[in-house]
């Protein structure tokens, strides 16, 4: 049995990219600098940790894995759809139904997927 210990993006700006998830997910980013081929963002209470590496190719299709992310402060979905998109995610996919189910496909500043679902408290 294995367990998940980081999950790694390639980057063309790995500091930049470290920090934009930063912001996003609250994790701080472990001692880096501007320019630095690697980026760790520390993940609490034994959550797997992100990478992000510099890799000299662009992103050219669709992520074949994403990140599903919720609410772990008392937030609804929509409330941090709307708090990313203001740190600059774009807009991909919005499949939210009427009755509150569904989710939203966001892309971070490189265009990597990532998606925004319902909390635990707007499940039950």
């Amino acid at each position: 049995m294995l367990g998940i210990h980081t999950i790694t993006f390639d980057s063309a700006e790995p500091y930049e990219l470290g920090k934009w998830w930063s912001g996003l997910t609250g994790w701080p980013v472990a001692s880096y600098e501007p320019g630095d081929e690697e980026v760790l963002l520390e993940a609490p209470d034994g959550h797997p940790d992100l990478l992000f590496i510099k890799v000299p190719e662009g992103k050219g299709v669709k992520n074949r894995v994403h990140l599903d992310l919720w609410p772990a402060d008392g937030a609804t979905r929509d409330e941090e759809v709307q708090r990313v998109l203001g740190l600059g995610a774009e807009p991909h996919g919005d499949f939210r139904r009427p009755d509150g189910t569904g989710w939203m496909t966001l892309l971070d500043p490189e265009g990597n997927e990532f998606c925004i679902v319902r909390s635990q408290a707007e499940r039950v």
